[in-house]
């Protein structure tokens, strides 16, 4: 199967590559084909242009600027997201993967009379999410209702895939992190991963 891999972080040195890196090689163990979007690397550009909000409701959507990661999406069986949490949401770089290469024509297709939009990522079979927040699990679950899960969950997987199956990993105090930490984490990501071997 072919997996996508979606990082987002601007340091070279952050958790989230490093997390990157072990999913990377345990998916490649497993023996999925891998193609990693380091969306700071590719210097992406968050912002959704004006020939892309034009033709948002044309006949079809301008994604001449982001042919490639299109691509990379159309063609992935399973989509693996790591980024860090910041301000309880997406990073702007991933919210703009999201805005620019989630569009019509490509993620769901418009309805005609503008009524719910129509699921077209039907490739994606498999979704993992593994993010990073500096603020304790509490925060994020009792008192903001995990945010970033909702909206994953039901506004992006629900509205563009009919079926797929998400796996969601939070690591919360992640500025207060030593190795023992670190290591059980990856013990839960290696135990999500080893749900998608065939």
């Amino acid at each position: 199967m072919k997996c996508l891999i979606v990082t987002t972080h601007p340091l070279n040195d952050s958790l989230c590559k490093l997390l990157g890196k072990y999913v990377e090689n345990k998916l490649s163990q497993i023996g999925y084909e891998v193609t990693v979007e380091d969306l700071y690397a590719e210097i992406f550009e968050p912002a959704l242009s004006v020939p892309e909000r034009k033709s948002y409701y044309g006949e079809v959507y301008d994604s001449s600027n982001i042919a490639e990661q299109v691509s990379r999406l159309k063609e992935a069986e399973a989509l693996v997201l790591l980024f860090p949490t910041w301000w309880f949401g997406f990073p702007a770089m991933l919210k703009g993967w999201f805005d620019r290469v989630w569009g019509p024509g490509i993620a769901y297709d418009h309805a005609n009379d503008f009524g719910p939009i129509k699921p077209r990522l039907d490739n994606l079979k498999k979704v993992l999410v593994v993010t990073t927040l500096g603020s304790p699990w509490w925060i994020d679950r009792l008192v903001m209702w995990q945010p970033v899960k909702r909206i994953m969950k039901l506004a992006l997987l629900g509205a563009c895939i009919k079926k797929s199956k998400l796996q969601f990993l939070s690591l919360y105090n992640s500025e207060k992190l030593n190795e023992q930490r670190i290591s059980a984490f990856k013990s839960k990501i290696e135990k999500a991963l080893d749900t998608w071997r065939e």
